[in-house]
């Protein structure tokens, strides 16, 4: 069975699903109905094409979008004086939220009625295919096969869609990679089966996931669970404990938490080897792998904590102590000694400790954490106790040192596991999937750092909008480079003159049943000019009445559009990216624009925070996420991992690309791997 959310993931691939639906009698009608509404040119599958794909393109791309608070935007928003737009707001917050009025979409009193022109900007052909429903269930097994195949955790859309494919289809994964998946498998689907890919320390990551989804409560030492999810949890732990995988010392590190959650449980131990377990999580005694490496340090036996953090915890737990233990190194032979330990395998730390090292900062300055849990973006940066009671600080000498040895250490692990690679130059403009989970997934959205250029004589329109009687708000926020920020947002563009054009802010919709849009126009280059210390523009999502995202119904993307528009304010044909955003939060980063670049950079992120308003948060830690693909790009992965690298197309095994080729290139017998083949990528970066 083919779902609407197979489908619509589908689409994000440039194809199209005839879904069992009777041949048309014209399908030329229907292609040149694709062409003319959305720019889509079939390719592979024409007959295949059905009336209803037009409907379901055009919910796709979202059609009925509406209209702004100024409806004749951009152009009348600029010739607005800048007291009109400023009244025109405060009479709006008075009729919404100080009488309380929202039951009407409101709009400018000052605006005159404007007739728009006919659309006539260039636009680029999106190429698709069209499959049917046994074709379409041979792909959703193969990217289910390598989502699950990833180590990686996955966002949403990418989830939900394992989730589907195994419950409705019946697909048994060869394997599960990730912990984070087969923890979220367990909880969705009920199928403790899924602890194999589990050992008993993650038990509690299991209870972590089940105890936030389906409570909303964050605190592990006050659980109150249900019957159901109680069994299931015991049958997991039974599982796990059947399968031998008992590693007791790392459960150890969390003893407390374990004591509660078999006393909440009623857990009873059926074998020996779980009675022993039982017994040592109820105790005193302390097994903990970190305590006894701990106490190593303390006694500055270098070595001692190396060879007992390996053997216990592994080459990943040494890989994520480097900086730690080398600041505490004494000599230069401990120092050796220490880098010649690390050897892990796993491409994945590697390549997340290089990122780490190659941006070292060897001040004692505050340092900004960023990390995922739950699908969300967390983000802490250090107070000054924190900074002044930290000590594991390397010069910058070292972290190079261990930023060539880690690099030295990716090529080996990743050489050979394609044949002949073609890779287009172009592709060094892409980000590797390292941390996607708290991405959004739709229609033209790529991995977080990834670069399009934007045009001569385009200008970027950024867009949200949303259905039902909400209040959210779209927002740019000007960056230097030393992070310091320019708000711009509905307090602070009314009763701006933006009558030169370089940003051009749509206003502030608040109110009506039927929802409402926000819009902005970049012009890059008037930009440049007017805040010339300005570096990065980033674009952000909040939602202003007291909801989260995955309680609305909210859509985000941008367009290209020519300097002087025409048609509407919101042209399908010109969309380059639309995507639901379904976080649980009230804060989104959607990408930024590079201005000495000219290229619009994703950063596609839901953020942890209850802030209605971005402008009130810190947004220098994004520099590096805008600028990872200088550091490391999809170029330099497939580089890696080719056994060599060809420049003739058509000497490759393998041909990495964002292009489309003429008719003449014969690709056939080659894989291709395209910048939106994310599962594809994360299975490979796994294998």
């Amino acid at each position: 069975m083919i779902s609407d959310r197979m489908m619509c993931y589908l689409f994000n691939k440039n194809i199209l699903v005839n879904e069992g639906k009777t041949v048309e009698d014209d399908p030329g009608a229907v292609l040149i109905s694709l062409a003319k509404l959305f720019n889509i040119r079939v390719v592979k599958g024409s007959g295949l094409a059905h009336r209803d794909m037009i409907r379901f393109v055009s919910e796709l791309v979202y059609v009925n979008v509406p209209e702004p608070f100024y409806r004749g935007f951009p152009g009348s928003v600029r010739e607005l004086a800048p007291q009109e737009l400023l009244y025109d707001q405060i009479l709006n917050y008075f009729i919404t939220y100080g009488l309380g009025d929202m039951s009407q979409t409101r709009h400018s009193v000052f605006e005159e009625t404007v007739e728009r022109t006919v659309f006539s900007e260039e636009t680029d052909i999106r190429e698709f295919v069209i499959v049917d429903e046994k074709e379409a269930l041979a792909l959703i097994d193969k990217y289910v096969s390598d989502l699950c195949l990833s180590t990686r955790p996955l966002n949403t859309l990418q989830f939900s869609l394992v989730s589907d494919h195994i419950r409705h289809n019946g697909f048994i994964p060869g394997k599960v990679s990730s912990k984070d998946t087969a923890v979220r498998l367990i909880a969705d689907l009920g199928a403790y089966g899924f602890a194999d890919y589990l050992s008993m320390s993650d038990v509690i990551r299991l209870v972590d996931f089940i105890n936030y989804t389906s409570y909303g409560n964050n605190d592990m030492t006050n659980l109150n669970l249900r019957n159901k999810d109680r069994k299931l949890i015991a049958r997991a732990i039974d599982r796990i404990g059947d399968g031998g995988r008992i590693n007791t010392s790392e459960c150890c590190e969390k003893r407390k938490m374990w004591a509660g959650l078999l006393h909440h449980i009623h857990y009873v131990p059926k074998t020996p080897a779980m009675e022993e377990f039982v017994n040592i999580m109820r105790g005193h005694e302390n097994l903990s792998a970190y305590s006894v490496f701990e106490r190593h340090m303390q006694e500055n036996n270098i070595r001692k904590a190396v060879d007992d953090l390996i053997s216990s915890k592994g080459q990943g737990a040494l890989m994520r102590s480097l900086n730690y233990i080398l600041s505490r190194c004494g000599t230069e032979e401990e120092h050796r000694y220490v880098l010649s330990k690390a050897d892990t395998r796993n491409g994945i730390i590697l390549l997340q400790l290089y990122l780490q090292y190659r941006r070292y900062v060897s001040e004692r300055v505050p340092r900004t954490f960023v990390f995922t849990k739950h699908n969300l973006s967390c983000v802490h940066v250090e107070t000054d106790d924190e900074v002044r009671r930290r000590r594991s600080l390397l010069s910058s000498e070292q972290a190079s040192e261990i930023a060539d040895m880690i690099l030295g250490k990716l090529r080996q692990v990743y050489k050979n596991r394609l044949g002949k690679v073609y890779i287009e130059p172009s592709m060094r403009r892409y980000g590797v999937p390292l941390s996607e989970s708290a991405t959004q997934s739709g229609a033209g959205v790529l991995t977080k750092g990834s670069r399009i250029a934007i045009g001569k004589a385009k200008k970027i329109r950024a867009f949200t909008y949303w259905e039902r009687v909400d209040d959210i708000d779209l927002s740019a926020m000007g960056i230097d480079e030393k992070g310091n920020h320019i708000e711009f947002s509905w307090r602070t563009m009314s009763g701006v003159n933006q009558k030169d054009g370089a940003i051009v802010y749509s206003g502030d919709e608040t109110s009506g049943y039927n929802g409402g849009s926000e819009f902005f126009d970049i012009d890059v280059e008037k930009f440049r000019r007017e805040y010339p210390e300005v570096r990065y523009i980033v674009f952000c999502d909040n939602v202003y009445s007291f909801l989260t995202f995955d309680r609305c119904i909210c859509r985000a993307g941008y367009m290209i559009r020519d300097e002087e528009d025409t048609g509407n304010v919101y042209e399908p044909k010109t969309v380059k990216s639309a995507y639901v955003v379904t976080g649980a939060t009230r804060f989104c980063y959607m990408f930024a624009i590079d201005l000495t670049t000219d290229e619009l950079v994703w950063i596609n992120s839901a953020r942890d925070s209850d802030r209605a308003v971005a402008g009130d948060t810190e947004f220098g830690f994004l520099i590096d996420q805008i600028n990872i693909t200088r550091i490391f790009n999809m170029y330099d992965l497939f580089s890696m991992m080719a056994s060599s690298v060809t420049e003739d197309i058509r000497d490759a095994d393998v041909v990495v690309t964002d292009r489309v080729y003429p008719e003449d290139v014969d690709l056939n017998s080659k894989e291709i791997i395209r910048e939106y083949d994310v599962e594809r990528i994360m299975a490979l970066m796994n294998r």
